[in-house]
C-alpha cells in the first residue's frame, strides 16, 4: 500500500517531534467530536499541542504556537459517487499555527481563544478538495478540558469548497 506524500511527511514529523513535545509544550489535548459537511455527520478525532503563551508587548493580547494532528471519517453518500470528489475518503491532517487569547490573567474571558492554522491533509473529498486548507477554531479552555467550534476549508481557492465544521470536546494534560 502506497502512502500519500503528506501522510509520509506527517508521520515522519510526528515520529521525531512527539518525544520532545511534552518537554516543550504547556498543554496537550485529546479531542473528539462530530464533523458536518452540509448536514451529513462524521466522527472526528484530534491531538493538539499548545506551547507556552507569549505576551504582545504590554497589552492584554497573547499568542501561543499550536500544532494539531487529526482524522475525519469518510461518509458513504451515494449522491456524490459520480462527482470528481466523493465523500468516502477519511482525512488525516496536520495543522500548525497560533492560538490567541485576550484579557488579564485572572479574567474569565482570558480562557476564550481563537486559533488559526494552515493545514495539510490526505485525500480529497467534497468538503476538503485542495491539498492546502485553513483551520479556524473558536473555543474555551478550562484547566483540564476544552470545548470548541472548528471549521476547515480552503477559503474558496478551489471548488468544491463545502468545508468541514465540527464541535469538539477535549481533555487536557
Amino acid at each position: 500500500m502506497r502512502l500519500h506524500p503528506v501522510t509520509r511527511l506527517a508521520a515522519a514529523v510526528l515520529m521525531f517531534a512527539l518525544p520532545a513535545l511534552p518537554a516543550m509544550a504547556a498543554r496537550f489535548e485529546l479531542q473528539g467530536g462530530v464533523s458536518y459537511m452540509d448536514s451529513y455527520s462524521a466522527p472526528a478525532a484530534f491531538g493538539e499541542v499548545i506551547f507556552d503563551q507569549h505576551q504582545f508587548g504590554s497589552s492584554n493580547f497573547s499568542w501561543a504556537p499550536d500544532i494539531t494532528a487529526g482524522w475525519i471519517s469518510g461518509r458513504d453518500l451515494k449522491r456524490f459517487d459520480s462527482s470528481r470528489y466523493t465523500t468516502r475518503d477519511s482525512i488525516g491532517l496536520v495543522a500548525a499555527g497560533v492560538r490567541f487569547h485576550y484579557g488579564p490573567a485572572d479574567a474569565w474571558y482570558r480562557r476564550l481563544f481563537i486559533s488559526e492554522q494552515p493545514t495539510l491533509h490526505t485525500g480529497r473529498t467534497m468538503a476538503l478538495s485542495s491539498a492546502f486548507e485553513f483551520t479556524t477554531t473558536f473555543g474555551y479552555q478550562g484547566d483540564h478540558w476544552s470545548v470548541g467550534l472548528r471549521h476547515i476549508s480552503n477559503a474558496g481557492m478551489h471548488e468544491p469548497n463545502r468545508g468541514e465544521t465540527m464541535a469538539v470536546v477535549g481533555i487536557a494534560f
